[in-house]
């Protein structure tokens, strides 16, 4: 008797991705955070920068603190001069967020070889944010340069070429009169900036892998969302402590109502005349925003991306 065959099946054949460590569930769930948080505390972003260009030498109106800002603002422009800006606000943290998520993500897979209970350690985790860092600064640095103009633009300025209607008319009038470089104005300070996001993240990640292994759980075990607010909230306060003025700087470059020679020398005008305390010019909505910012965004991106992954993963 021979032995019985096998009938056979016709199993379908396996997808192989042409870059596997890459989930576009990363780059949806990052965009969705960005603009939730966006769209709940844009009035404070615009008070930041409102505060942080204002040297005492512009145009800029002069507010004698938060609640008197917002006083002005309503009175002098209406609600809607609370939410200039928000239209590239919304594009800028959304795909500024995504793709960092999905750039870091991918990069963290990458150097782990797809083991997601491999420790990296600070340094890797700080490399990892760094290059993703430095990727979304390349893709996004325009929308942040027409959000900024935007929210400064409380009065109609003599030159035309720098009265803007919307969000795309900015993007035009910025081109056609300062091409490609008056779209990355900002930038080299924002690749210090890159350090502010590391700092972020290697201590948000470091936090997590450390809580993990005091519960003796994998490192990768998933966390109730106070847990994740906690760690985000805390993990944003380290790092806009300590890299706080480069946004100073940052939106100063960017500010249509100065000109400055480069960032060296918006540095030294700073330094001459506000000292250490021109730095930080704005810390405080700023902290104000950032904070309930990132713990809404880092809890719609744990939370999404773990259900559109396992979403995903069914068959």
């Amino acid at each position: 008797m021979g032995q019985p065959t096998k009938p056979l099946t016709n199993s379908p054949p396996v997808k192989k991705s042409l870059f596997p460590h890459v989930k576009i569930e990363h780059l949806v769930a990052g965009f969705s955070g960005g603009v939730a948080s966006t769209l709940i505390l844009h009035p404070l972003d615009l008070l930041k920068i409102r505060f942080a260009v204002n040297d005492g030498r512009n145009a800029i109106p002069n507010y004698a603190g938060l609640g008197n800002a917002v006083t002005t603002i309503f009175r002098q422009e209406g609600i809607k001069g609370l939410y200039k800006g928000v239209t590239p606000n919304v594009w800028g943290s959304g795909s500024a967020w995504g793709f960092y998520f999905l750039f870091y993500n991918s990069i963290k897979a990458w150097i782990q070889g797809d083991n997601t209970k491999k420790p990296l350690g600070p340094a890797l985790h700080m490399t990892a944010a760094a290059e993703a860092g430095i990727l979304t600064l390349m893709i996004t640095n325009p929308v942040w340069v027409v959000k900024t103009r935007l929210c400064l633009q409380f009065d109609k300025p003599i030159d035309p070429t720098k009265s803007y209607s919307g969000m795309w008319d900015a993007f035009r009038k910025i081109y056609g009169a300062e091409g490609v470089r008056g779209l990355y104005k900002g930038f080299v300070p924002g690749m210090f900036g890159v350090s502010h996001g590391a700092l972020q993240f290697m201590t948000y990640e470091e936090m997590k892998t450390f809580y993990n292994e005091y519960r003796r759980l994998p490192i990768d075990a998933k966390l109730e969302t106070s847990e994740y607010i906690v760690f985000a909230a805390f993990s944003k306060l380290i790092a806009a402590g300590l890299t706080y003025p480069y946004q100073v700087i940052r939106a100063r470059l960017q500010d249509q109502h100065r000109e400055y020679r480069g960032t060296w020398h918006c540095i030294t005008q700073t330094w001459r005349y506000e000292s250490m305390r021109g730095f930080y010019k704005g810390i405080g909505p700023n902290l104000l925003r950032v904070i309930p910012a990132t713990i809404i965004t880092f809890a719609v991106f744990e939370n999404l991306s773990s259900y559109l992954i396992k979403l995903n993963s069914i068959p």
